[in-house]
C-alpha cells in the first residue's frame, strides 16, 4: 500500500484546505474520523504525543473534547468542537476553539468524504478567524503533525 502525499493549500484570506486520499473505503474513513477509539490511534500530530481525551457527540448540535499530551507531561494541548451538520459518511462540518485559544476564536471546519475506485480522498477546509490566525497556522508546524497523523491512519485502516 502506497502512502498518499497530503495536499496543504492557502486559499483566500482566511482559509486552508487540506486534502489526503486513502486506501480505504468511505465507510471506513468517516468512521475512523468519528469514533473516539480509532482517533485516539492516529490523530496525534508529531511522534511522541497521546491522546488520553476523546469524545465525539457526532449529531447536530453534538459536542466533541480532544486533548493531547506529550510523552513527557511537559506540553498539551486541548480543544472543544461543536458539530453543526453531520451526513454520515459524506460531511461534517463543526467548529473548534482551542482552551489556550492561540488561534483568537473559533475555527470553522468542513470535510468532505469522497470515494472513487475503493479509494477515499478527504477534503478538509478550515475558516480561520482573521489572515493573520491563518498565516499563523500556516508557520506553526499544523501540516508536518497532520501529514504524519494521516500516515498513522493509513496504518489503521490496513487492520
Amino acid at each position: 500500500m502506497r502512502r498518499h502525499a497530503m495536499k496543504l493549500t492557502p486559499q483566500g484570506d482566511c482559509e486552508i484546505v487540506i486534502e489526503r486520499s486513502f486506501d480505504a473505503p468511505r465507510d471506513l474513513v468517516f468512521e475512523a474520523f468519528t469514533k473516539p477509539e480509532l482517533v485516539k490511534r492516529w490523530m496525534l500530530g508529531p511522534d511522541g504525543w497521546s491522546m488520553p481525551v476523546c469524545t465525539i457527540d457526532l449529531r447536530p448540535g453534538g459536542k466533541g473534547r480532544y486533548e493531547w499530551q506529550n510523552a513527557d507531561r511537559s506540553a498539551g494541548m486541548s480543544l472543544n468542537a461543536v458539530f453543526k451538520e453531520v451526513v454520515a459518511p459524506e460531511r461534517i462540518v463543526h467548529t473548534e476553539r482551542f482552551d489556550q485559544d492561540w488561534t483568537q476564536g473559533e475555527a470553522t471546519i468542513t470535510t468532505l468524504f469522497a470515494e472513487k475506485d475503493g479509494k477515499t480522498t478527504v477534503t478538509m477546509r478550515i475558516v480561520y478567524a482573521s489572515p493573520v490566525v491563518r498565516d499563523m497556522v500556516l508557520t506553526s508546524g499544523m501540516d508536518q503533525g497532520m501529514a504524519r497523523s494521516y500516515e498513522r491512519l493509513d496504518d489503521v485502516l490496513k487492520k
